[in-house]
């Protein structure tokens, strides 16, 4: 089943092979202005935080040999993060918090060290809750806007003040004592340690940061106790987004000690989040709460009697394939919708950013009149239950849980 996914990431096969539904996640509406919260804010007191499962992403195979043969990364491990959300009536904020035994902070000096850091990522289109972007920074003509937040050490310039003085050795100040404590004082005053983007985009490498200040947000990391808690807060509606009722939302986080960085990260699917007091959508609500109702044994029949495994990496024990996506994780953090549009539609996502010169003898995709199109075998001829047991066995196939 070549191609069947044009989404490419990899989670082993969890021992229990649950279908467990994800949880919908209730923001509380309160009084309190939430555009400056903090994670130590007083009002999170009041809100409810539901367990999210994280999976490990490997959508495009990365070209690094030392990340990918280090252990961790070889066998990536799901990993749990408590959320919780809250809105004011004009801006929504969510709280993250995971496990991370080792603080990893961004250095200005070093090319070879990676930060800790999250993600949190909203649907530009939600109109159709079947065909919501795709996970992996969203896809053609299904936008997502992107909030990330990174842990990092100071950084001096450039940070925009335009301030030369403050730039030079402090050697070379001719000041001494009193005098030079004032400067490094002011030194450190100007220092920027805050990594936070937005970015808009349409698929891999398509991520366009939002420079213009269209975006009015806030997010920020603080490291305690072996975890992280990452804070993010932004308006219900500008732009590129109009949050209201049932809102779709994905987290990503990074693991600098993994060497993480774009897609070694561990990533939900796109869960749900109420609005408490709005008209919850039913049809999105239902769309990322509820499980395939297919047969998994009758679907992994179904996948080698199609031949899926003739491109396909469908378990962790199949041999790596280079023909299309491996699937070895893919239950993790895809939808069940996306998984039915990849078997009856294989061109309708297709990854952008892929690059087929990389295999050119196997290319995942043609361009046809300027579009790309997957090479694997539209299965719209198959019956709706077949292809109902195929999606119940791509979900099963998740990374066990650290």
């Amino acid at each position: 089943m070549k191609k069947l996914l044009t989404t490419i990431l990899s989670l082993g096969l969890a021992a229990s092979a649950a279908l467990a539904a994800d949880p919908a996640i209730t923001a509380l509406k309160v009084s309190e202005p939430l555009d400056t919260i903090k994670a130590d804010s007083a009002v999170w007191s009041k809100a409810k935080f539901e367990t999210v499962m994280l999976y490990p992403q490997t959508a495009i195979y990365m070209n690094d040999k030392k990340a990918n043969s280090l252990p961790e990364n070889v066998n990536p491990k799901a990993k749990k993060a408590q959320v919780a959300a809250l809105y004011d009536g004009k801006n929504i904020a969510l709280l993250v918090k995971w496990a991370d035994g080792t603080k990893d902070v961004q250095s200005n000096v070093s090319t070879t060290s990676y930060s800790d850091g999250f993600a949190v990522q909203f649907a530009g289109v939600t109109k159709v809750p079947q065909v919501l972007p795709y996970i992996g920074m969203g896809s053609t003509g299904r936008p997502v806007v992107v909030h990330l937040q990174k842990a990092m050490e100071k950084v001096y310039e450039p940070n925009g003040n335009k301030d030369v003085a403050h730039q030079i050795n402090r050697q070379q100040t001719g000041v001494f004592g009193q005098e030079l404590a004032e400067f490094d004082a002011k030194v450190a005053a100007l220092a920027n340690h805050d990594y936070e983007k937005v970015f808009v985009g349409e698929g891999y490498r398509s991520l366009t940061e939002i420079k213009d200040g269209s975006v009015k947000s806030s997010s920020a990391m603080t490291y305690a106790a072996n975890g992280w808690s990452g804070t993010l807060s932004r308006p219900l509606k500008d732009e590129y987004v109009n949050l209201n009722g049932t809102v779709p939302v994905s987290i990503a986080v990074w693991d600098g000690t993994k060497m993480g960085r774009n897609g070694i990260k561990n990533l939900s699917p796109w869960i749900a989040i109420n609005l408490e007091g709005q008209k919850s959508n039913a049809a999105m609500l239902a769309e990322l709460s509820t499980d395939s109702k297919g047969n998994v044994a009758k679907g992994k029949e179904a996948a080698a009697a199609n031949g899926c495994n003739g491109c396909h990496q469908i378990e962790t024990v199949d041999p790596t394939s280079f023909l299309a996506p491996s699937l070895k994780y893919v239950g993790g953090y895809s939808s069940v919708a996306y998984l039915r549009e990849s078997i009856v539609k294989p061109s309708a996502v297709v990854v952008p950013g892929y690059n087929r010169n990389a295999h050119a003898n196997t290319p995942w995709y043609n361009i046809e009149k300027g579009k790309r199109v997957s090479t694997m075998t539209d299965y719209g001829f198959l019956d709706k239950d077949t292809v109902e047991n195929i999606v119940a066995y791509l979900k099963s196939l998740k990374a066990e849980v650290e």
